[in-house]
């Protein structure tokens, strides 16, 4: 009889202890092991900074290759610390040059291959030692001390949190191996010294890591927020605008089913066929006027209430600016072009417009004043509300700007296949222009 596959049915769970070893194994390799020399070049800096967007174009590009410099500026330090750090009066220039080179080569790998360069600076230390023959400071010569620091802090920030406690945790180990079984009594040991500047070093990058990303979340969470926000005004613009929509489609469809149902009497003896059509006619727009209804009670809120009064159409617009005079906006209509009745949707639709025109200008301008203008012309109607610069002494309440009420507004005009814009005048107010476009002949029923 054969026993069970380890981990398969039967296998004796494994302790937390033994997991948590496996997880840290797992985590070492991935992080330190896998794809360890992987290409990943450093990236140019922004120059959209308060400082360097202040530079001229082309310093601004040389200001991009900054962290590059630093880098290679950092790298020819430990080089110096490297080549004039090593053995006494009779050290080979030769043996000055390799120590030196070894302390500036893994510096340099950490702008293409990070995690790559620790294992080079791990793999130069105990050459330089051997080569140097330097034993007044074991086991980190001066050159590989300054060249090692500095690619942790390096490869640190451009990695995460937890590969900056693998380095350390691997350059502790290292350390003590090197002091306890290659040291001496006569060598001056330097591994604590390392440890704690490379410690602080990397303990500042993690904070400034983590700050950094918990401000890429916080930046992105709020984007999300304002992208959601922006959505739901969209959606219940255009649910408002549905809502009231429906009293206008539902009278048209009334009076087609009205007149449907007594067309055949108006007529002497009809034929069936005719009279089958009209009934036919009825059930349709019966059938649809109750499909409408129940759509509009989908997007209907729970706290809404059919409006007493029929929709305002442009003949409703001097109640409107009476009230908003009443508020204390000054505001003048003139009125171009021959006066007709327009489509109830096109009339409701440019009464909505003006309204919440206004209001912005109430909300967004106090103390200027405003004028809506209305053109009918042969192709559509015209609109143009527009507001004067906001007076001196109430600029601190201003808060010119687009709304959500510009959002509303747009979704109307879209509606109707017209065209909007806005923006502010050349005397400092704001102004929307809004065309919606009414086919020849087309009008109310």
């Amino acid at each position: 009889m054969t026993s069970p596959p380890p981990g398969g049915a039967g296998a004796k769970p494994r302790s937390p202890e033994y997991r948590l070893a496996a997880d840290a194994v797992r985590g070492l390799r991935q992080d330190m092991f896998h794809d360890a020399f992987a290409y990943r070049p450093l990236r140019r800096m922004r120059t959209d900074g308060p400082i360097t967007r202040r530079l001229s174009g082309s310093l601004r590009a040389y200001a991009a290759w900054t962290p590059h410099a630093t880098v290679a500026a950092a790298g020819l330090l430990a080089m110096a610390a490297g080549y004039s750090g090593v053995g006494g009066p009779g050290e080979s220039p030769v043996t000055q040059l390799l120590c030196g080179l070894l302390a500036l080569l893994p510096v340099l790998a950490t702008l293409i291959r990070p995690i790559g360069a620790f294992w080079l600076s791990m793999a130069a230390v105990p050459v330089v030692a051997v080569f140097s023959n330097s034993w007044s400071e074991w086991p980190w010569a001066p050159g590989s001390f300054l060249a090692h620091v500095t690619v942790l802090t390096v490869v640190a920030l451009r990695s995460r949190p937890r590969v900056a406690a693998w380095m350390w945790l691997l350059t502790a180990a290292y350390s003590l191996v090197a002091e306890t079984f290659f040291g001496g009594s006569y060598y001056s040991a330097n591994t604590f010294p390392l440890l704690f500047v490379s410690a602080l070093a990397l303990l500042i990058v993690t904070v400034l890591n983590i700050r950094r990303e918990a401000e890429q979340e916080v930046t992105a969470h709020q984007s999300e927020t304002a992208q959601e926000r922006s959505r739901r005004t969209l959606l219940e613009e255009r649910t408002t605008i549905a809502r009231e929509l429906h009293d206008v489609v539902a009278h048209h469809m009334s009076v087609v089913a009205i007149q449907a149902e007594a067309a055949p009497y108006r007529v002497e003896n009809p034929p069936p066929e005719l009279e089958q059509a009209f009934v036919t006619i009825r059930e349709n727009a019966v059938a649809a006027l109750t499909e409408l209804r129940r759509v509009l009670g989908v997007v209907r809120a729970e706290d809404y209430e059919a409006p007493d009064a029929p929709q305002p159409t442009l003949a409703d617009l001097d109640g409107l600016l009476a009230n908003v005079r009443d508020a204390g906006l000054t505001v003048e209509k003139a009125v171009t072009g021959a006066v007709r009745e327009l489509p109830q949707g096109v009339e409701l639709s440019a009464y909505r417009i003006v309204q919440e025109a206004l209001s912005n200008t109430l909300r967004h301008a106090p103390g200027a004043s405003a004028r809506v203008e209305i053109g009918y012309v042969l192709g559509g109607l015209g609109l143009r509300i527009v507001n004067g610069p906001v007076p001196v002494t109430a600029l601190e309440k201003s808060t010119h700007g687009a709304g959500h009420g510009i959002t509303g507004m747009r979704e109307r005009v879209t509606m109707l296949d017209g065209e909007m814009t806005t923006g502010a005048t050349d005397d400092g107010g704001y102004e929307v222009v809004v065309f919606l476009p009414v086919p020849s002949g087309e009008g109310t029923a």
